[in-house]
């Protein structure tokens, strides 16, 4: 059995946020979908330049965790990027 998800601390966002091409319509776009959780430790990283160890301790998560969560959110960033994808930040 699985445990339970940990709460982490996540900048608060009023709305889901889209992100798509310009050239492209949403309608004929796929969809990255990134959860705040991966978003939030892309920013505290990538955009805010800290280390691993601080951005835990900044969400309350294990480095471990961190270290997933930056490879899933990357990826998905990447992803979008390269193939014309629209990216969504999921609030929840």
């Amino acid at each position: 059995m699985p445990r339970c998800k940990k709460h982490r601390c996540c900048r608060f966002l009023e709305s889901d946020k889209i992100f798509k091409p310009r050239s492209l319509p949403l309608l004929e776009t796929s969809l990255n979908e990134i959860f705040l959780d991966e978003f939030e430790a892309v920013r505290l990283c990538d955009h805010d330049r800290l280390s691993q160890i601080e951005a835990a301790e900044k969400m309350n998560i294990s480095r471990g965790t961190v270290q997933r969560l930056l490879e899933s959110g990357r990826f998905k960033i990447i992803d979008a990027l390269l193939h014309d994808k629209a990216i969504k930040i999921n609030r929840q």
